[in-house]
Order: structure tokens, then C-alpha cells, then sequence
């Protein structure tokens, strides 16, 4: 009887041990290999056609997926809309008039629900575009985590608090990602996101008028389509060299005190990443490998796994 007792509380204790793995189960790259054996190609598919038709995508998506993950982790919350009972994060101050692309991952749901029926995280297909958009710049590939389930809920509270701002100090930027659990050679190699897409006016207005660690000849080009009042939503591309090519151009840019934002410029100002910015200028291996760890592990903050979350069918709303 003692022997037979020891062994149902093995067994309890092998059953608990699983329970437990299956709700912080890690993440894996071969967590669809089963269930949605094409997911990759089809994802993939969508964004090449996304990319083709506007060039800016790439970097929309990405920087949905940045804005994803920063506010209570990787879980698909920036893609829920408002309704008459629930505040999303799509209208917090980073966000309004600002973040795109909600259609692009509405048509690779579309496509991912007809090849593998409510299988799917939205969280993984943004993860999955992000990556396929800097491929088709021409950026660097990395093996992306899977297994992320969708949030029933978002936070507009958090997406004021967490996004780093344009207007933030070097203090600022190394202290938001350290919250996350990023360091500041994370920041920098992340930050060469920015080597592509476009910003508005308003984010940038501040550093071309009233800062002094700005090229002259930078200030005045983009005073042309940035007036000092009005004009706000006026776009000027993030990389002045190469707006749609995913290159290390961006740190080039910082160096020649070129940056757009003036939180670009806080990375190469007399501080601690001078020499990080000066690396990636000059050895574009260098910011493609760190930029791509770092990748990595943003898509690693904080997912809902196993039994937490859901599967979204559609990803603008909760089942």
C-alpha cells in the first residue's frame, strides 16, 4: 500500500510538473510544424504582396510589432479596435495617427485562417510579418519564436507609459528598454529599425528648430516640408541615404549628426553608445547580428503561452 501510494504521488507530482510546463510553455520555432505545416509561406506570401504594393509597409509593420510587444509583452493587444465597452491601445498618444498596417495582418489572418482554421495566434503572424518585411528590404533573416497566444484585453494606460517617445533622452531610451529586460546594446541594434520608414512632422519638429547636434544643411532640408507650426502629419523618411533599403545607412546618418528624431540623434551625442553607433556604421555584419538577437528577444517579452490568452479568429476583437 505505501509503495502504491508513492507511486499515484509520483504520478501527481509528473502530472503537476506538466500542467505547470503547459501554461509558461516556451516559445519554438517549430510550434506550428504540426498544426499549420505551411504557416511560414503563406505568411510570407502575403507580406511580399504587401511590401511590392507600398515600400513603407515594412516598416509599419515592424513598428507594430515594437509597439506590440512593448506594452504587456508580444500578445497581439495593438490590434484590437475600440468598442463601445473597451479601450484599446490603437488611439494612446504613440499610437493615434501613427501606427498602420492593420489591414496587411488582416489579410494574412484571412489567409493563415483558411490554410489552418483557429490555429494561429495574431501575436505570431505579426511576429512572422515583421521578420518577412525586413527580408524584402533587403535586412537580415532570423529564426522567429512561435507559440504566442492573443490577449483578450490591451492597456491604453500602458501604451502611454512604456513606447519610448521621439523627444526622450539617451537616460530615457537605456532605462525604457531595461524595463523590458533589454539592454542598451539592445536599444542601439534596435534602433536601426529606424533605417527604414518614414516620420511625421510633429515627431520631429522640436530637434530640426531648437536643437543644436543637428547638420545644418539636415536642418534646413527638412524645415522645407516642416514648417514650425502646422504640417504635422508631413512625412520625411528616417534615413535620408536609403529610405526603403534595411541597411546600417542609419548610423552613418547619426554620425554625420543627420538623425531625424532627436531621440536618434541622444545615440551618438558625447554618451555611451558613441561607439556602438560608430561599430554599426562601419560594419553593417555587426548591426545585422545584434540587431537580429535583439529581435529575438523582444519577441520573447512577456507571451501568453499554453493555457493563457486565446487564439483570435479575427484579430481586430476577442472571440
Amino acid at each position: 500500500m505505501a509503495a502504491l501510494l508513492g507511486e499515484i504521488t509520483l504520478l501527481l507530482g509528473v502530472l503537476a510538473l506538466f500542467s505547470g510546463a503547459a501554461v509558461d510553455a516556451q516559445l519554438s520555432p517549430t510550434f506550428y510544424s504540426g498544426s499549420c505545416p505551411n504557416l511560414q509561406s503563406v505568411v510570407r506570401s502575403a507580406m511580399t504582396q504587401a511590401v511590392n504594393r507600398e515600400r513603407r509597409m515594412a516598416a509599419s509593420i515592424l513598428r507594430l510589432f515594437f509597439h506590440d510587444c512593448f506594452v504587456n509583452g508580444c500578445d497581439g493587444s495593438i490590434l484590437l479596435d475600440d468598442t463601445s465597452t473597451f479601450t484599446g491601445e490603437k488611439n494612446a498618444g504613440p499610437n493615434v495617427n501613427s501606427v498602420r498596417g492593420f489591414e496587411v495582418i488582416d489579410t494574412i489572418k484571412a489567409n493563415v485562417e483558411s490554410a489552418c482554421r483557429a490555429t494561429v495566434s495574431c501575436a505570431d503572424i505579426l511576429a512572422l510579418a515583421a521578420r518577412d518585411g525586413v527580408v524584402q528590404l533587403g535586412g537580415p533573416t532570423w529564426t522567429v519564436q512561435l507559440g504566442r497566444r492573443d490577449a483578450r484585453t490591451a492597456s491604453q494606460s500602458a501604451a502611454n507609459s512604456n513606447l519610448p517617445g521621439p523627444g526622450f533622452s539617451l537616460a530615457q531610451l537605456v532605462a525604457a528598454f531595461s524595463a523590458k529586460g533589454l539592454s542598451a546594446r539592445d536599444m542601439t541594434a534596435l534602433s536601426g529599425a529606424h533605417t527604414i520608414g518614414q516620420a511625421r512632422c510633429a515627431t520631429f519638429r522640436s530637434h530640426i528648430y531648437t536643437d543644436s547636434n543637428i547638420n545644418n544643411s539636415f536642418a534646413a532640408l527638412r524645415r522645407r516640408n516642416c514648417p514650425s507650426s502646422g504640417g504635422d502629419s508631413n512625412l520625411a523618411p528616417l534615413d535620408l541615404q536609403t529610405p526603403v533599403g534595411f541597411d546600417n545607412r542609419y548610423y552613418q546618418n547619426l554620425v554625420a549628426q543627420q538623425g531625424l528624431l532627436h531621440s536618434d540623434q541622444e545615440l551618438f551625442n558625447g554618451g555611451s553608445q558613441d561607439a556602438l553607433v560608430r561599430l554599426y556604421s562601419t560594419n553593417p555584419a555587426t548591426f545585422n547580428s545584434d540587431f537580429t538577437a535583439a529581435m529575438v528577444r523582444m519577441g520573447n517579452i512577456s507571451p501568453l503561452t499554453g493555457s493563457r490568452g486565446e487564439i483570435r479568429v479575427n484579430c481586430r476583437r476577442v472571440n
